[in-house]
């Protein structure tokens, strides 16, 4: 009689292949790292705010896969990553409402929605 041994792979990500774990997080960290990267070199206000949602997106791939893979002995169904990215979307939604009518302001003000430009509390 064979014994079926798990490996650490196993126990992590479940089994090999295209639907494990570490492609999600991959995913992620990709989506985290652009999202980074956008803020740190646009000075349009526009492309900073493309990276705070590709942030935000980040968190909820991350969310959704531990959700799906970190449920392995619990009998829930383990919604809970999927409420997190729900709870996500909404804020991202609040976020850019807020965000691009501020950026409207300062267009208003300063006629360019340059971020280096708006360094007054005051016009």
């Amino acid at each position: 009689m064979e014994q079926a041994y798990l490996t650490l792979a196993d126990t992590v990500a479940g089994p090999s292949g295209p639907d494990n774990l570490f492609n999600y997080l991959l995913l992620g960290a990709f989506l985290f790292a652009l999202g980074i990267f956008c803020m740190i070199t646009r000075r349009n206000a526009i492309g900073v705010l493309m990276g705070v949602e590709l942030i935000l997106n980040a968190a909820g791939v991350n969310f959704v896969a531990f959700s799906r893979f970190g449920n392995r002995m619990g009998d829930s169904p383990g919604f809970d990553g999927q409420i997190f990215t729900l709870f996500i979307v909404v804020l991202a939604a609040a976020e850019a409402a807020v965000a691009l009518a501020l950026v409207l302001a300062v267009f208003q003000n300063r006629h360019s929605i340059d971020v280096t430009q708006a360094d007054e509390l005051k016009w």
